[in-house]
């Protein structure tokens, strides 16, 4: 994604894959990096001080598991018994018995950095599509059925705990209904209204991405009650081989759909109530493999984007020439870090209490 333009050692270990080096725009914090060319928007964004960039983030004795890496950037800890998500255990503190939209993740099953123990969240496929469906079930009886829905959530339990925990389940699933119902698209004169529309252009195409982002701009601007969001971006990037055109498009999508994002939210006035945070489990080896691709690595990188993002690089590039024991790239901030200052000068929570032995980690300069 940054890419060390005229390093000799960058040419040796990538012959084929390696980048040319007039590709992309110039990194403006460090001369010796550009752009890969799909991140323009990520260019742009940096250029107007909204972007922050981490360019060798990871943590000590990085596991090269994508399921176990990702699992410690998803609680937050490097312990693979962890079960809550690190937004889950900020929820936990600050969140409320009566809310499934404070934790929201915008797909098709729960994103695990939002597990909690305690408060409700939820996930959905997209705000326009939250929907009670049953086969042959239409019209007056769908109409029905879903009044009944809601009937359940009042009912009586004489302090059964199961009967709480399922009329809790059926009041709150009909709660999100009555909040989501408003984006839902309405058949009027042979034309199908479109709630959700934007007031910038996202890009077209089959992938979800740019269509939950844009769902999730009109709900932030709609007011309601939003703390944390996940979402999982386009693309593939377990690049073992024919990375170049695979890295290529998913990096394009992503950061096209992201650019779109922050204009939306400047267009409808709420730009400086969103961070964004962009980050993936390791980054890949710095040698190529035989297949045109590379394997998996250590240290990666990461972004936060926002109006209120500081917009300055936090650790620096380390550079090719002295890799790991492994011969990966060598991290110089840690995700640890990172959470523990959203937790704390973004969220206004104690760090301390969400992310486990946060006082071991400095916390980078994120926003303004």
């Amino acid at each position: 994604m940054l890419f060390p333009a005229e390093d000799p050692l960058y040419r040796k270990l990538r012959p084929r894959l390696g980048l040319p080096a007039t590709a992309g725009t110039p990194f403006a914090e460090d001369p010796r990096l550009r752009w890969h060319p799909s991140l323009a928007p990520f260019a742009t964004l940096h250029g107007e001080g909204k972007l922050t960039t981490f360019p060798a983030i990871g943590y000590t004795d990085a596991n090269q598991s994508h399921f176990t890496s990702r699992h410690y950037w998803e609680v937050g800890a490097t312990d693979d018994r962890l079960v809550t998500g690190w937004m889950g255990r900020y929820l936990d503190r600050v969140g409320d018995a009566d809310n499934p939209l404070q934790g929201l993740a915008l797909d098709w099953s729960l994103a695990p950095s939002l597990a909690t123990r305690r408060v409700p969240v939820a996930s959905i496929d997209a705000p326009d599509r939250y929907d009670f469906w049953a086969r042959g079930v239409w019209g007056e009886p769908q109409e029905r059925m879903l009044s009944a829905i809601g009937k359940l959530g009042g009912l009586s339990t004489d302090g059964d705990p199961a009967l709480e925990q399922a009329t809790e389940a059926a009041r709150q699933s009909w709660q999100l209904h009555e909040q989501l119902t408003p984006f839902r698209p309405v058949e009027q004169d042979g034309k199908r209204s479109d709630p959700i529309a934007s007031p910038v252009s996202y890009p077209g195409g089959d992938d979800a991405f740019p269509r939950r982002l844009a769902g999730l701009a009109t709900m932030i601007a709609s007011g309601l009650p939003l703390r944390c969001v996940a979402l999982t971006a386009p693309g593939s990037y377990d690049t073992h081989d024919s990375q170049a055109k695979a890295l290529a498009d998913g990096l394009a999508l992503t950061a096209a759909s992201l650019l779109a994002f922050q204009r939306d939210l400047e267009a409808r006035r709420v730009a400086d109530r969103v961070l964004v945070l962009v980050w993936s489990e390791f980054g890949r080896r710095p040698e190529e493999n035989g297949s045109n691709g590379t394997d998996h690595g250590a240290a990666g990188s990461a972004f936060v984007i926002g109006s209120q993002a500081s917009g300055k690089m936090v650790g620096e590039y380390p550079g090719l020439g002295k890799l790991d024991d492994d011969d990966n790239l060598v991290a110089t901030s840690d995700f640890r870090g990172l959470y523990s200052a959203i937790v704390e000068d973004w969220l206004g929570a104690d760090a301390d209490a969400v992310i486990p032995d946060a006082r071991r980690f400095a916390r980078p300069k994120i926003v303004r």
